[in-house]
């Protein structure tokens, strides 16, 4: 009746920072990688960017 889907977002590699934590989080589906910040009360997410200002892309 209900289908397992595979998770679309995998951690690629994660750094602990006092009360937060950096990861790069890769989405499964396009390849693109995102840097996204946790604290307390605050985070964010972006694209990562290699050297040149493009957005990176696992093949």
């Amino acid at each position: 009746m209900f289908e397992k889907k595979a998770k679309r977002f995998q951690v690629k590699e994660e750094q602990t920072l006092g009360f937060g934590a950096i990861q790069i989080v890769v989405d499964t589906v396009t390849g693109v990688n995102y840097l996204l910040s946790i604290g307390i009360g605050v985070s964010g997410i972006t694209p990562l960017l290699d050297e040149n200002g493009n957005v990176v892309i696992d093949k």
